[in-house]
């Protein structure tokens, strides 16, 4: 009699959901963000069976979690509906709009890029809690849409070109002085060919440079 053939496959329940690129502005880092909100909603035990790609979410669960997956559902899907309005985090907000570390501290400083506010989360597995600024997710749209970060960078290089400028006239300036004072601690004033002052001989006999 020929033994029934094992099952090697485990059937599973299965739900995905578009992300619109008006959430995720077409970067993974952003998706990702997005998918770890949406566990952090879920049950602890269920939120390693939502999983993501660029454009989907997907729940995925072994068949007689029916009950579960179908609670599960119904969060994912509630929160989606906000997901646009999730405020976009430092490593998010990098990667959409392609600036560096430095430049998002800058702009951040000086004003050109505006904050939400901040946030404060402790690091898994560590007692150090950490700050950090979040930013409007429309004003990313606009930032995206307007290429002014172009010209904040182009105003940038002409600043630290100017900015090189004016210390190399600074630097010749000091070289320069340092070298008159040099030339009359060696034993001159720097002007020993310089014709005298009309009337010095007298003024020095009325005793007034003693």
């Amino acid at each position: 009699m020929a033994k029934s053939r094992k099952k090697t496959e485990t059937p599973t329940l299965i739900r995905t959901w578009s992300l619109p690129a008006a959430a995720t502005f077409g970067s993974l880092v952003r998706a990702r963000g997005i998918l770890l909100e949406m566990r952090a909603r879920l049950p602890a035990p269920v939120r390693k069976s939502l999983d993501f790609t660029l454009t989907e979410l997907t729940l995925a669960m072994p068949e007689g979690s029916e009950e579960v997956f179908r609670r599960a559902s119904e969060i994912v899907s509630q929160a989606l509906e906000t997901m646009a309005d999730l405020p976009v985090i430092p490593r998010e907000i990098e990667d959409i709009l392609s600036i560096s570390t430095t430049e998002r501290h800058r702009w951040l400083n000086d004003g050109r890029l505006s904050s939400l506010g901040t946030r404060t989360v402790k690091l898994k597995g560590r007692a150090r809690q950490i700050t950090f600024h979040v930013f409007d997710p429309k004003l990313v749209k606009d930032l995206l849409d307007s290429g002014i970060v172009e010209e904040w960078r182009e105003h940038d290089i002409a600043a630290a070109a100017e900015n090189r400028r004016r210390a190399a006239w600074k630097a010749k300036l000091t070289r320069s002085l340092k070298k008159g004072k040099d030339g009359a601690a060696a034993g001159g004033t720097g002007d020993e060919d310089s014709p005298p002052l009309a009337g010095w001989d007298d003024f020095g006999l009325d005793g007034l440079l003693r």
